[in-house]
């Protein structure tokens, strides 16, 4: 099995497919490389695409210990880069992948060709933060406690995932299947480490604002907690576009798989061709 080795000597699982200039794919908490699959098939038609499963998802390495920050798993996407030898790619996540994929413009700019960031944000409200993270360690104590199937019972029945189910009982089920699968200390450890541990977006303005990368931000219109920081993105990132998918939730490319691939599909293609330009700060001013 194919595997990059991090700095930290985790072995990192990844498939890829095509060729073609790069796309990487990075899944939220509750997927994994599987959950890309309709982009691997897409998008591996004229480009060389990759995806991978995060430390702590198999068949990459569960490892133990406080080794779950945003820092590493932003640092495993780069480290399944360096493997492929791949200097910059386009970044396409989700969730706790667009967090990355923002974390990679934010820290290393010089391997992102353009990033989009598709339900990203939810827990960064500076008002509720405390809340938040209070919740991700009772949800890890969940995973060890209950294991990953009881709680993919509930999960399942968030809010933002409601949509999902609405339109495709089919795939709704699969996806969590999937999650009953997953390893539950890994994901205890991610929850608590990576989702309870991040610095909120909100604390980063002054970063983002420097960021030129091209940016694609999506968001489902009844993902309510990524709204908000989808639209603050919008606002501070220099290159930023926003597409707000009416009627929809949080798993956006299984969910809309078609909707989401045609709009990354046209970034890409603008950003390849030049023509997804920086906003000029002084004309944001004068509205």
């Amino acid at each position: 099995m194919p595997h990059a080795t991090t700095r930290d000597d985790i072995r990192i699982y990844f498939e890829e497919a095509g060729q073609g200039t790069p796309i990487i794919f990075l899944h939220e908490f509750a997927a994994d490389y599987t959950n890309w699959e309709p982009q691997m098939r897409y998008f591996s038609r004229g480009h060389r695409c990759i995806t991978y499963s995060a430390r702590g998802y198999t068949p990459s390495d569960v490892p133990v210990g406080e080794v779950y920050s945003f820092t590493h798993f932003y640092s495993d996407a780069l480290a399944v880069l360096d493997h492929l030898r791949i200097d910059r790619a386009h970044l396409v996540g989700l969730s706790m992948g667009a967090y990355s994929s923002l974390q990679i413009g934010l820290n290393a700019p010089q391997r992102a060709l353009s990033m989009t960031l598709a339900g990203v944000g939810s827990g960064s409200e500076i008002e509720n933060l405390d809340n938040w993270r209070k919740q991700c360690r009772a949800n890890a104590e969940q995973f060890e406690t209950l294991g990953s199937t009881e709680v993919a019972k509930v999960t399942r029945e968030a809010p933002s995932r409601i949509p999902f189910l609405v339109k495709d009982p089919r795939g709704h089920a699969d996806f969590y299947a999937a999650l009953a699968r997953h390893d539950a200390g890994g994901s205890a450890n991610t929850m608590r480490g990576f989702q309870g541990g991040r610095p909120s977006i909100y604390t980063m303005t002054d970063a983002i604002r420097k960021v030129a990368t091209p940016a694609l931000i999506v968001c489902g219109d009844e993902d309510d907690p990524c709204v908000g920081a989808s639209l603050f993105l919008k606002k501070h990132l220099p290159a930023a576009g926003l597409a707000m998918f009416p009627k929809s939730g949080h798993v956006l490319n299984l969910e809309e798989p078609a909707l989401f691939n045609e709009s990354v599909e046209r970034f890409i293609t603008l950003v390849e061709a030049g023509r997804w330009p920086v906003r000029d700060p002084r004309s944001a001013a004068t509205h």
